[in-house]
């Protein structure tokens, strides 16, 4: 907390981005993220809601902001416009056609905001950065469906083609994603298995969401790792 303190202005600023961005904002997340006090973003939050913005306080969880209500369009710095280009332009070489095409369509949409000098800024860079292919020929259409999957705890329905060229069916209840060596995996409870398996989403041959939804599993990213990943292999 010694350093020096953002701006108070640039900080509310921020701290109003962040309640946009999230359901719930905690105080202590706040006070991480500007190096501040926690009493420092109780100070802010009752500055933020004198000046009219309708947060709302959870008692033991954090803050939101109201339901329906819009902040001012945001702005951009040049670093964070020129960083937007390079993640679209890393994103544009993903082997999953579904994340290519909403992020291509969300980052249209931001740069849409962006002022009119920065928007010929954004063009020249756009030119001038290059990613190579990656080398697997292997691609897939699968990301957001899973992604939709995980959040409504869905079932998946799956006819998954192992490394071993092995193909079976299966149903699945999504938990998580990560990326290792440019590959998605889908982190998820085997039913045919009884366990939970890691799948490669570009071997995923077909695959359906199902009506039925499951019990959330009690259980983190973190604590995933910690007890299944030393032993994992793809099924």
């Amino acid at each position: 907390m010694e350093e020096t303190e953002k701006p108070r202005l640039s900080r509310l600023t921020a701290i109003m981005t962040q309640l946009q961005s999230k359901k719930i904002v905690t105080a202590s997340y706040l006070a991480e993220r500007h190096n501040v006090s926690i009493r420092t973003i109780y100070r802010d939050i009752r500055t933020l809601e004198q000046s009219g913005i309708p947060i709302i306080t959870e008692e033991g969880k954090g803050y939101s902001i109201m339901e329906g209500y819009h902040l001012p369009p945001v702005v951009f710095t040049e670093d964070e416009a020129n960083a937007l280009i390079t993640a679209e332009q890393l994103v544009s070489k993903n082997k999953d056609l579904s994340l290519r095409q909403s992020v291509s369509s969300a980052i249209e949409k931001i740069k849409s905001i962006l002022k009119y000098s920065q928007k010929g800024n954004t063009d020249l860079l756009t030119d001038r950065i290059y990613f190579a292919e990656h080398k697997d020929d292997r691609t897939s259409d699968n990301l957001m469906e899973i992604q939709s999957a995980i959040i409504r705890f869905q079932l998946l329905k799956i006819d998954y083609l192992s490394s071993e060229r092995k193909e079976t069916t299966r149903q699945i209840e999504p938990f998580a994603i990560y990326s290792i060596h440019g590959n998605f995996l889908l982190i998820a409870y085997c039913r045919l298995r009884n366990e939970f398996r890691a799948f490669r989403i570009d071997y995923i041959a077909n695959l359906e969401t199902l009506e039925e939804t499951f019990t959330p599993h009690k259980m983190t990213i973190q604590e995933y790792f910690e007890k299944y990943i030393k032993n994992q292999k793809y099924p």
